[in-house]
Order: structure tokens, then sequence, then C-alpha cells
């Protein structure tokens, strides 16, 4: 797909566009998807996990434990990918089982909306009787994150008693970015690291913009998604801990994203990082700390308006 140029239309395209996709999902032959979405009840069963640090395979009770015993953890998905967010509402519920959750921060949030979820979120609380689509009004939410695909999940969230907290930048906060393309500062994160990390960002960029951009616009790109990784960094860091930050997969990559701010930050280790994949797809041990790999689901193209 290839992304008109123009300031106006790049601009929500930087929004998104390294967040989109982890991957890009096959076909198989009859243009068919390979797998149906799981239920909230299946989804322990639900294709495979993996510890990249040792390679063994875990069952997704192994895993649960593992993401308990850490202070923060990422998990990064693709986000039109339904079982990926049924697959983050039961880890959450499962997590908060286990100990008290401290936060949950999502991507989808922004700056502006944090107010909306503060006095929403006591009120679900009670347990009222709402239609999960009024509470999407409620909370001004973006037309670009499918209510149809995060419903379910933001509903959790909002009804649970730890407090959710955004993780994204605001729109105007984005487009003053673009316009003065500034570098963050730190040894992991920026050109220091012998630019690969840069490097490895723009490759992304162009790909996903078919090599049409020029490269002023690559550098306003490039420096909006890394300011978006920092300010989930510094939101993470800040938030009450144990914290769980769900965001897009490159956003979650350790050598890419937030938890090479993290570490820029803190000068500590990395956070725990969980990416969601489609099966076939690489994710090595660099990238994560565990893969959960589901089934290939080709999501449904929107006809055009």
């Amino acid at each position: 797909m290839r992304f008109p140029l123009s300031f106006a239309a790049v601009l929500p395209a930087c929004v998104l566009a390294l967040s989109a996709c982890s991957s890009v999902a096959p076909v198989n032959g009859s243009g068919a998807t390979a797998a149906a979405p799981a239920t909230a009840q299946d989804v322990r069963q639900l294709g495979e996990i993996v510890d990249l640090r040792s390679g063994q395979r875990l069952s997704a009770e192994q895993l649960l434990a593992q993401l308990a015993a850490a202070p923060r953890v990422i998990v990064g998905e693709q986000h039109d990918q339904l079982s990926h967010h049924q697959i983050e509402q039961w880890l959450l519920q499962q997590l908060q089982g286990q100990r008290p959750q401290g936060s949950v921060l999502l991507e989808m949030l922004n700056p502006d909306q944090q107010a909306k979820v503060d006095k929403v979120k006591p009120w679900l609380q009670t347990d009222p009787v709402v239609r999960p689509e009024h509470v999407a009004e409620l909370l001004a939410w973006q037309r670009n994150w499918k209510w149809e695909q995060y419903g379910d999940l933001v509903m959790t969230v909002m009804r649970a008693p730890y407090p959710v907290w955004s993780a994204n930048l605001d729109r105007s906060e984005i487009k003053q970015l673009f316009i003065d393309k500034p570098a963050v500062q730190g040894k992991h994160s920026n050109l220091a690291n012998d630019a690969k990390v840069h490097d490895k960002l723009k490759d992304i960029i162009r790909v996903m913009h078919d090599n049409q951009i020029d490269e002023s616009r690559l550098a306003a790109m490039l420096s909006v998604q890394q300011q978006r990784d920092r300010r989930m960094a510094e939101r993470l860091l800040a938030a009450p801990a144990p914290a769980v930050l769900i965001a897009g997969a490159y956003h979650a990559h350790k050598d890419l994203g937030v938890p090479l701010h993290v570490q820029d930050l803190t000068g500590g280790a990395a956070p725990l990082v969980l990416v969601l994949a489609q099966q076939g797809a690489t994710v090595l041990a660099p990238q994560a700390d565990f893969v959960w790999f589901t089934p290939v689901v080709v999501p449904a193209v929107a006809s055009a308006k």
C-alpha cells in the first residue's frame, strides 16, 4: 500500500507506521484465512509459546509465571489481530489473580484522553449496565484503533481496580515533532549506537511506504517514532509497578524500541518483552524474551469510503 506524501496525509500515517504490524500475514492458496480467531476461553491452546532465551516451548501457565515475577512487562502486538487482544485480555486477568496489578499502559491512549479515563474508570468499577460503545464515546476512543478489535480488552482494564495510563503522544505533539525532528538522547537509542537503530527503523519506514518517501519525511518519521518510544518508556517507568505496556510489536522490540529507551533512562536492564506474532514470522532472541506465535488470520479489508 502506497501512502500519499502530502504533509496532511503523512502526519496520521507516521502515527501508525511502525505500530501497525509485526509481520505480513500470508494467505493460503484459496484466499481464506488459515485459522479463526480464538475465543477468550481457548487462548491457552492457541499457537505456540517460545522462551527465546532458552529455545524451550512453554505452556501459557509457564509464561504467566515468568511475567508475574517481572516489575515491568511490554507486550508487543499486531494491531489487526483479534487473537492478540484476546491473549492480552487473558494475561491481564490471570496476572491480577497471581499478584496485584500495579497499572496497565496502552499505546492506544493519548495524553488528552487521560482525564476521561480517570473519570470513567471509577464509575465502571461500580459495575453499571452500559453499552461498550458508550464507553468508547466517553473515552473519545480513536477510530483508527478499531473498537471491534479492542473493545473487550479496554472494558476489562477499565473495570479493573488498577490505574490505566496513556502511553502515546498527542496529535499536536506529533505535528510539532514532525516539523522540528528532534533527536533522542541516549547511547542505546540514538546515533551513538553506530546508527544501527536508526538504520533499522529507516528501513522499516521505507518498506511501509514502498520506498516512496523523501529523506526529509523519513527523518521526520524517524524522530516521531523514537519520541513515541521515549514517551512510552517514560510512562512505563513512572507507572505503578508491576506495570504492563501494550503496544505495537516494533515498539516492543528490544533492539529497536521502548526497551532501549528504558535502558537509556535508567542505566539498568530492559523490561521483560513478550511479542505476539503470527506463525511464520521471524522473532529472534535480541528482539524479545518470549514470543507467542498465533495462527495466521488475514484481516478483512475495509471497503473504501
